[in-house]
C-alpha cells in the first residue's frame, strides 16, 4: 500500500528559514566554501540557488564597506541536487575603491558555474534612473501557485506535483494569462515578488535572496511570442548566463517589481532583461540573461 497523503504544508517562516540555510555557505578555510543541498531537491539544481550561494561565498572575502555592485555568471553544466556544491574564490583585486572576486562552483570535481563579482566602496555621484512601469498593486493580484492550482486539470499529472511545490518566494504576476494561456503574447512580463516571511536586517542576506529570485520568471519572457511552453513539453530550456547590477539598497521581504522584457530570440537562444523596483519606484537592480530555448517534439 502506498501513502497518498499530501506533503505537509510549511509556514512562510519555515520556508524562509530553509531558504536562509540554503543560501548560507560553510567556510572551509583558504577561500573555499561549501553550499548545502536543497532538502528534498530532485533533478537539476535551480540556477538562482547556485548564484546566491556563489555570491554569499564571495562576500565572505570582501570588507563590509564594499557591497557587491555587479555579478556576471556562466552556467557550464546542470547542477545535480544529489550533491553539495564546492565554491572556490580567487581574490583578483583589492584596490582603493573596488574589489573583484572570481568564483568557481563545482560538483564531483567538475565546474558547473563560473562567476565574476565586483564590489565598490560607496561614494557620492550624479544620479538618474528609469521610471517604474504603472502596474496594479500586489494586493490586487493572485500568487502564481494559486493560479496554477486553478488550472491544474490542464497539466499532465507528471507536472502537477512540481507546479504546486511551495516556494519561499511569493510571486504575483501582473499578467496572469502568461501562466495559464497558450496564446502568443508580447515578450513582456511584470511580477511582484518578496520573501514569504521577514528576513534578518543584514543587507547581504537581502542581496542573496534577490539573486536567488532573479532567476525566476526571466527566461520564460522570451518564449511568450512563440508557441513554446514547458507544460506542453515542446521546448528544451536552460539558462546560459546571468548578470545582475545592484544599484541601491532594498529589502527582499518587501514587495519588489520585476519588470522583464525580451528584445531578441533566434538560433535556439533568447535574450531577456529585467529591472527591479521597490514599491515606491526606486530602481534597485538590473538583470540580463540569455538562455537556450530549443524547440523539440513533445513526447508521446
Amino acid at each position: 500500500m502506498t501513502d497518498a497523503s499530501p506533503a505537509p504544508q510549511l509556514s512562510g517562516e519555515e520556508l524562509v528559514s530553509g531558504l536562509l540555510r540554503l543560501l548560507d555557505v560553510d567556510d572551509l578555510g583558504g577561500d573555499r566554501f561549501l553550499g548545502s543541498r536543497k532538502p528534498g531537491g530532485v533533478g537539476r539544481v535551480f540556477g538562482g540557488q547556485v548564484i546566491g550561494q556563489a555570491l554569499a561565498a564571495a562576500e565572505r572575502t570582501v570588507p563590509e564597506d564594499r557591497p557587491v555592485h555587479s555579478l556576471h555568471a556562466y552556467f557550464l553544466r546542470g547542477g545535480n541536487e544529489d550533491y553539495e556544491i564546492d565554491f572556490r574564490v580567487e581574490r583578483d583585486l583589492d584596490g582603493g575603491s573596488f574589489s573583484n572576486r572570481r568564483i568557481v562552483a563545482s560538483q564531483l570535481g567538475k565546474p558547473i558555474l563560473t562567476m565574476l563579482a565586483s564590489f565598490h566602496r560607496r561614494e557620492p555621484g550624479v544620479r538618474h534612473a528609469s521610471a517604474m512601469p504603472a502596474v496594479p498593486a500586489p494586493e490586487e493580484l493572485v500568487n502564481e501557485r494559486e493560479l496554477r492550482r486553478r488550472h491544474l486539470d490542464k497539466l499532465p499529472k507528471s507536472q502537477q506535483e512540481f507546479v504546486l511545490r511551495q516556494r519561499p518566494i511569493d510571486l504575483r504576476p501582473v499578467e496572469p494569462e502568461r501562466w495559464t494561456s497558450a496564446k502568443r503574447m508580447e515578450p513582456v512580463a511584470n511580477t511582484w515578488f518578496r520573501s514569504m516571511a521577514a528576513l534578518p536586517d543584514d543587507p547581504k542576506i537581502h542581496r542573496a535572496v534577490l539573486a536567488y529570485a532573479s532567476d525566476m520568471t526571466l527566461l520564460g519572457t522570451c518564449t511568450l511570442p512563440h508557441e513554446l511552453r514547458w507544460d506542453k513539453g515542446n521546448v528544451m530550456s536552460a539558462s546560459l548566463d546571468h548578470a545582475i547590477w545592484f544599484h541601491d539598497d532594498f529589502r527582499a521581504d518587501e514587495w519588489l517589481l520585476y519588470a522583464c522584457d525580451s528584445p531578441w530570440a533566434d538560433h535556439a537562444r533568447g535574450f531577456n532583461r529585467g529591472s527591479i523596483y521597490t514599491r515606491d519606484g526606486r530602481l534597485v537592480a538590473s538583470v540580463a540573461q540569455e538562455g537556450m530555448i530549443r524547440p523539440i517534439a513533445p513526447k508521446a
